[in-house]
C-alpha cells in the first residue's frame, strides 16, 4: 500500500490525521487505539512505528522503530501473576510541533515532549522534555539546548 492510500485512510476513514502534501506515513505503522491518536499536518512517520496512544503536533519526524506508549502492565501485586493484573488506564504521549524522534526511541505513557525538541536514537523518555532541547540515553538525559 502506498503513502497516498495510508494518508487517505488515516485522514478520511479513521479521521486521526491532518493530511498535507508533506505528510508521509511509511508502511508497517501500527496504531493500537485510534481513539487515543491524533496526528498533525506534515508529519513524517517511518516504518515499524508503534503508536499506542499519542497526540502528535505538526511537522514531527518519527524515525523507524519508535514506540509511543499509552499504558503499561500492572505489576504492583506479588500474589497475582503480572500477566493477570491487567493494564494501566491509557495516558497518551503528547508530542508538540517540530519534534524529531530518532530511531528506536521509546516514549513512556503520559510524557510530553515540547516544541522543537530532539530525542536521540535509542533513548527511553520517562519524563517531560522542555522546548528546544536535545535529550538522549536510557533513561533520557539532557544533552544541550538547540538555541
Amino acid at each position: 500500500m502506498g503513502n497516498a492510500i495510508r494518508v487517505w485512510y488515516l485522514s478520511r476513514v479513521l479521521k486521526i490525521l491532518k493530511a498535507s502534501k508533506e505528510t508521509f506515513i511509511e508502511s508497517k505503522v501500527y496504531i493500537g487505539n485510534a481513539r487515543q491518536v491524533e496526528i498533525g499536518e506534515g508529519v513524517q512517520i517511518n516504518e515499524n512505528v508503534f503508536i499506542q496512544g499519542a497526540v502528535i503536533g505538526d511537522y514531527v519526524m518519527i524515525a523507524p522503530n519508535v514506540s509511543l506508549l499509552a499504558n503499561m502492565h500492572k505489576h504492583d501485586r506479588i500474589d497475582i501473576p503480572m500477566a493477570k493484573q491487567g493494564k494501566t488506564v491509557g495516558n497518551p504521549v503528547i508530542i508538540e510541533d517540530d519534534v524529531w524522534l530518532g530511531r528506536n526511541v521509546i516514549v513512556m505513557p503520559g510524557v510530553k515532549i515540547e516544541k522543537g525538541s530532539i530525542i536521540a536514537a535509542g533513548a527511553v523518555v520517562t519524563k517531560n522534555i522542555p522546548p528546544y532541547s536535545v535529550y538522549g540515553g536510557v533513561p533520557a538525559k539532557f544533552i544541550k539546548n538547540r538555541i
